[in-house]
C-alpha cells in the first residue's frame, strides 16, 4: 500500500510541476483520488486479462487473481486512513 501512495504522490507532483500555477491543497488531495482510482482500474484490468488465459491455466490464474482482488479490496478500504 505504501507503493501506492507513492506512487500517487509521485504523479501528483509531477502534474504540480508541469502546471504554472500550482495546486491548492483541497486540487491536490483531489488529484491524488484520482490517480488513486485509476491505479486501482488499472490494477484490475490486469486482473481480469489473468482470467483470459488457457483453459489448462485457468486454475492458477483464477487463484492470481482471487488473491490480487483481495488485496486490492483491502487496499480500497484502508486508502482513506492512509492520507
Amino acid at each position: 500500500m505504501d507503493n501506492l501512495m507513492q506512487i500517487t504522490k509521485d504523479a501528483t507532483r509531477g502534474i504540480n510541476k508541469l502546471l504554472i500555477v500550482s495546486l491548492s491543497a483541497d486540487q491536490t488531495g483531489q488529484v491524488e483520488k484520482l490517480i488513486d482510482q485509476t491505479v486501482i482500474k488499472a490494477m484490475l484490468k490486469g486482473v481480469d486479462a489473468t482470467l483470459n488465459c488457457p483453459v489448462a491455466n485457468q486454475d492458477t490464474a483464477h487463484k492470481i487473481a482471487t488473491a490480487i482482488r483481495q488485496k486490492n479490496d483491502a487496499l480500497i478500504v484502508n486508502l482513506p486512513i492512509l492520507r
